[in-house]
């Protein structure tokens, strides 16, 4: 804590709706009560978001406002935004002036605005952090309020911002992949002797990803790639190869395939529904491919796991303003969501899997763009905030 700082007593943290907004919420929250134990950490989020189950799960209080969303085009909604957002920004001056907080910090989502709003209403600090390369509209109000503005990435366009990184979960900052690599194989039925590639499409699963993964597990194993596949929910795949011994079709599916055959090992092509330990996933792997979220751009980032990165094609672009730094540093790769075919992944994927030179410049390249401190930077700033004068 710096000489300027006080301790803190009471902190709000605004975001939700996606794991986007919660994920770093949630590791500030964790850095907070680290180095400020008896600090009353209060969590804003809005009904039906991911939130009502992330944050109870991790101990904190949450509590809830209906949510306002901002109307991007005249209908019904935008006649009864006005009065939904004042009902937000009353409701949460209420919660804001009940645990007397010190500083208010906003993570984007819905109920941003609202928080900012109030906040600035009872002259109580405000602290605006963007996790994604396109700034949002909350987190532009946002920082009109106030001069405590950090950004994960330098793309980021927000008056006065600071490049902070994205704060993340501990087990992944202080992850040492060498060191669990054996436990995390030995974990997924992996062989340590075979490169390994981890596919994944985040928590909810990629359809466009999983697809052509599947189709070239042929080519993985025909070079001695092996491969674990997390799908997501319900997005699970039957991988089917033709060996080529005699020609005998092998359904990969379930929890493992793979084993000793009379060419030798038999690279498994693991499929799971999702991953309870990505930690391990990340371990176990040589390379990843992978939707570039920002959360997924700046674990691999910091933990240095070389990527191909596939931008989900929609919104306007910021996925693929997400991999920027890391792609233009060499630290991974990006392929549009139209080129991802098989024949990609034959003729790009597999033979940087079996690059371990390559893989290794690419992992020195992606860990000089990770932000390791980025929670503990951020505590910085919000106790610098909560410090200022009145504004």
């Amino acid at each position: 804590m710096t000489a300027a700082s006080r301790s803190l007593k009471s902190v709000v943290l605004a975001g939700g709706g996606t794991a986007g907004h919660i994920s770093p919420l949630l590791a500030t929250a964790d850095a907070l009560r680290r180095r400020h134990p008896d600090v009353q950490i209060t969590v804003l989020g809005s009904h039906g978001g991911m939130e009502e189950t992330l944050v109870p799960e991790r101990g904190y209080d949450l509590r809830l406002i209906d949510k306002a969303a901002f109307p991007r085009r005249p209908n019904a909604e935008a006649v009864h935004f006005p009065a939904k957002l004042r009902g937000a920004r009353r409701d949460t001056a209420a919660l804001i002036q009940e645990v007397d907080a010190d500083a208010v910090v906003g993570f984007g989502g819905y109920v941003s605005p609202p928080a900012f709003l109030a906040a600035r209403k009872l002259r109580v600090p405000i602290v605006v952090h963007d996790g994604n390369a396109l700034a949002g509209m909350a987190t532009k109000l946002g920082a009109r309020f106030t001069p405590y503005v950090a950004t994960a990435f330098s793309v980021t366009k927000l008056p006065g911002a600071q490049v902070l990184g994205m704060p993340l979960r501990r087990e992944i900052t202080r992850l040492d992949r060498r060191a669990i690599r054996r436990e995390a194989l030995e974990a997924f039925g992996l062989n340590g002797d075979l490169p390994t590639v981890l596919v994944t499409g985040g928590s909810s699963g990629a359809v466009r990803v999983n697809e052509p993964v599947a189709a070239a597990a042929g080519a993985f194993r025909s070079a001695g790639v092996q491969v674990l596949h997390v799908t997501g929910k319900g997005k699970e795949v039957d991988v089917v190869t033709t060996l080529d011994r005699g020609g005998v079709p092998a359904k990969y599916s379930g929890e493992r395939s793979g084993g000793e055959t009379s060419r030798g090992i038999d690279p498994a092509y693991v499929v799971l529904p999702y991953a309870d330990r990505m930690d391990l996933a990340y371990a176990a792997a040589d390379l990843v491919v992978a939707r570039s979220g920002g959360n997924m751009v700046c674990e691999t980032s910091t933990i240095g796991l070389p990527a191909v990165f596939v931008p989900l094609p929609v919104g306007n672009g910021e996925q693929r303003l997400n991999a920027a730094d890391v792609v233009a540093a060499g630290g991974a790769l990006l392929v549009d969501n139209d080129d991802f075919t098989p024949d990609y992944i034959e003729q790009q994927v597999v033979p940087l899997a079996k690059d371990p030179a390559r893989l290794a410049r690419m992992a020195e390249a992606a860990r000089a763009q990770g932000h390791g401190d980025a929670d503990e930077r951020l505590v910085d700033m919000i106790e610098q905030a909560a410090s200022a004068p009145a504004r």
